[in-house]
């Protein structure tokens, strides 16, 4: 980001004086005159020390402060054998970035303590490099869940999508590329679909390919990595799509929102969304890790944690 120009001015003299730089209109605590020049030099001092302060906590403090979400989501679709399952969703780890496998190791324990039986992660596992995985591979397959761990890649998985792929296995997560898999319990079924990324020209995203053979009616989750796909897969049957992409903004202005936010992400930024009818729901994570800009500011990184119930009727 450019800094903005400062503009040079000079110090008017004092009106009616000599020129002196003392101005009697500042004063300290107590009636005590100060200088224009002390005036001048406290206030940058504070500027500065303002700027310090929030790149200190946007850097190293708000970056490393996650946010658990806790939601409880309803639909008639899901069995009632799915009814009060867990399901953990994360995003956007970047790793070789700004985060490593120390900060994995929280993440871990997190998703861990949450008691997932499905956990989804929806892209951008690195920032740039396969070998940037490697060390997270033991601690993601660590993770257990009895409804499996699915993945999709993300816009900046792609350079070493192979690579990268096999290093996800590695981890025990089943990496959805246009496909889908169907989970059973007792007697009844969903589904966890993934599709190929929405900036990538190839392969790119098919949705017909990934939820051809999805029964009619039957309760899906799509994993996608750029939430706006949204919008293109409303003839589809789709409960729940999970994305990320966006960082929520990564840096969020009081009153302004998010000044910067990448293709693919411009209409559903944040949190939970009905997109077309009343039952189809996305959800967008905000990212555990950063990219471009190692801070984040009004914008924490999260994990989210749904509770998905059936409702009669």
């Amino acid at each position: 980001m450019n800094e903005p120009a400062h503009n040079k001015s000079s110090t008017p003299a004092p009106i009616g004086g000599s020129g002196n730089l003392a101005d009697s209109s500042s004063t300290g605590t107590g009636g005590e005159k100060i200088t224009r020049r002390q005036f001048l030099a406290r206030g940058a001092a504070t500027l500065i020390g303002a700027g310090l302060l929030t790149g200190g906590y946007s850097w190293q403090g708000e970056t490393r402060w996650l946010d658990i979400t806790r939601m409880t989501l309803s639909w008639k679709e899901l069995p009632a054998a799915f009814s009060g399952m867990k399901l953990v969703h994360f995003s956007d780890v970047h790793l070789g970035f700004n985060k490593d496998a120390d900060d994995v190791k929280r993440l871990v324990r997190h998703i861990r303590e949450a008691e997932p039986d499905l956990i989804c992660f929806s892209g951008d596992i690195v920032d740039s490099y396969p070998e940037d995985l490697t060390e997270s591979v033991p601690l993601f397959a660590g993770l257990t869940a009895p409804m499996g761990k699915f993945a999709v890649l993300g816009n900046h998985d792609y350079k070493h999508a192979e690579q990268l792929v096999g290093l996800l296995e590695a981890a025990g997560f089943k990496v959805l590329r246009n496909d889908h898999v169907l989970i059973r319990k007792g007697g009844a079924a969903i589904a966890v679909a993934g599709m190929e990324d929405y900036l990538i020209n190839s392969p790119g995203p098919d949705p017909k390919k990934a939820m051809g053979g999805i029964p009619p009616g039957m309760f899906t989750v799509l994993l996608m990595h750029e939430p706006d796909y949204a919008d293109f897969v409303q003839d589809y049957s789709i409960q729940l799509q999970l994305s990320g992409h966006s960082h929520g903004g990564q840096i969020r202005i009081p009153f302004v929102g998010a000044p910067f936010l990448p293709d693919g992400s411009t209409k559903y930024i944040s949190g939970l969304y009905t997109v077309g009818e009343p039952n189809r729901k996305l959800y967008v994570n905000r990212g555990f890790g950063e990219t471009y800009m190692p801070f984040r500011f009004m914008c924490r990184p999260e994990l989210t944690v749904f509770t998905l119930r059936r409702t009669e009727g």
